[in-house]
């Protein structure tokens, strides 16, 4: 990052850069590789609430620009799996071809929800000529680490293009990628041509520096250029930017902890509401939407029997027509086993929304959920579980609560709430 990038920065940001070493890893890698067999993700449940309405599960959180607390708090259910295989080999170099398929309900059944593909592409892994990194073209998912507590990924690069990747390059690996997204041609009923949102995405990582013992620096970068013509159908088409560093620190308890620190511009924050990193926002977003985040994620297993994840987050979004909002958040995650199958989950989350305009919002929510599990690690999955989870928040959140519930403002005017039910999680 050169000095006229920190200089655009408020101080904390640019102290926090700098004092980046004393940061982190996640349990989730920062490098995803689909190795070779039948892989896949699942969560899904069904709940209710204890309102006088009855009706859906019912969730907490502010919605907007917040993530919220997902143990025993998911209204939804998801899926992905498919199959990668090696399907040529020419010398030391190894041909992988991955098609995966997914799913997304926004509630307890799948029904007969849009099944869509997710990954579709080929990696030449091992190329002598790239040092032993890999080139690969097609969709996939790409750099996409998230905190798991908040179902947040802070950067997510996936989508539709081709890359090399993990380049070795001095004292850390290089990776390029160019994706095109939104390659889709707008048209009315008539079928006349409007226009196209489409954007060019360029990626840059320089990462797996070694800076301390244990610990590792990645520095991450995209470019987004919005094409099409400006009109009064789809808007103005804006370029953006993103930066973001993570510090990744192993071995800490007997797990890890990342520190991370993003800086956004236009298209660069992501999409609407809570955006991604790394991903093309809406090439409509000018310069003068900007996106700040600072956080930390610890995940840790100290005992064979006991493991915890802990994350703390401050992020500002600031806009000259709607001003400024600033998401802090804060919320621990402790696991312990009983026995080599049964374990304790609990989850305590706190978020606080405070705008330029408007009374602050606050939102806290607890969760105590049995489970059967396949091991009694913090990670270990799948996850049989049954909840009980409690929201309160503020007046001034009542409408942001409801709003964000999947299944509407079932808590009307109150300011409390509790749901209940089950769920089985699992990746494979």
């Amino acid at each position: 990052m050169n000095r006229t990038a920190l200089k655009s920065l408020p101080a904390a940001l640019t102290l926090a850069l700098l004092a980046i070493a004393s940061g982190s890893a996640m349990a989730d890698p920062m490098y995803p590789s689909d190795s070779e067999g039948f892989h896949g993700y699942l969560r899904a449940g069904a709940g209710s609430n204890t309102s006088s309405d009855g009706g859906s599960q019912g969730c907490f959180g502010l919605g907007g620009n917040t993530m919220k607390y997902r143990l025993g708090n998911e209204c939804d259910a998801y899926t992905e799996f498919g199959y990668t295989k090696a399907i040529a080999k020419s010398g030391d170099v190894t041909y992988m071809a991955t098609v995966w398929v997914n799913a997304y309900a926004p509630n307890s059944d799948f029904g007969d929800n849009k099944v869509g593909i997710v990954k579709a592409y080929v990696e030449a892994q091992g190329l002598d000529f790239l040092n032993g990194g890999t080139a690969w073209v097609g969709k996939r998912f790409y750099y996409r680490p998230d905190i798991h507590m908040l179902d947040l990924q802070y950067i997510n690069m996936n989508g539709t293009g081709a890359g090399l990747d993990r380049i070795q390059a001095g004292p850390g690996k290089f990776s390029y990628a160019f994706f095109k997204d939104n390659d889709i041609a707008q048209r009315n009923d008539a079928g006349v041509y409007l226009g196209t949102k489409s954007a060019v995405r360029q990626n840059f990582i320089y990462g797996e520096i070694p800076v301390n013992t244990n610990g590792t620096l990645d520095l991450a970068a995209t470019y987004i250029i919005g094409e099409g013509k400006d009109n009064d159908v789809l808007g103005p088409k804006n370029n953006g930017w993103q930066v973001s560093a993570f510090h990744r620190q192993a071995k800490v308890f007997g797990g890890g902890n990342t520190f991370g620190v993003q800086y956004g511009v236009g298209p660069g924050v992501g999409g609407d509401g809570n955006g991604q990193f790394g991903a093309s926002g809406n090439t409509a977003f000018d310069s003068d939407r900007k996106r700040m985040r600072v956080f930390n994620d610890m995940a840790i297993q100290p005992m064979e029997n006991f493991g915890m994840e802990f994350v703390a987050l401050w992020q500002k979004d600031e806009t000259k027509t709607a001003g400024s909002s600033t998401w802090t958040s804060v919320g621990v995650r402790p696991v312990y086993a009983f026995t080599n199958n049964f374990k304790l989950i609990g989850e305590l989350g706190t978020d606080r929304v405070t705008q330029s305009s408007g009374p602050t919002k606050r939102l806290t929510k607890i969760t105590i959920a049995p489970a059967i599990s396949a091991g009694p690690g913090l990670w270990s999955r799948p996850e049989l579980r049954a909840f009980v989870t409690y929201g309160k928040w503020n007046d001034a959140a009542t409408a942001s609560v409801n709003a964000a519930n999947n299944g509407g403002p079932i808590y009307n005017n109150n300011t409390s709430g509790t749901s209940y039910g089950f769920q089985v999680e699992a990746w494979f």
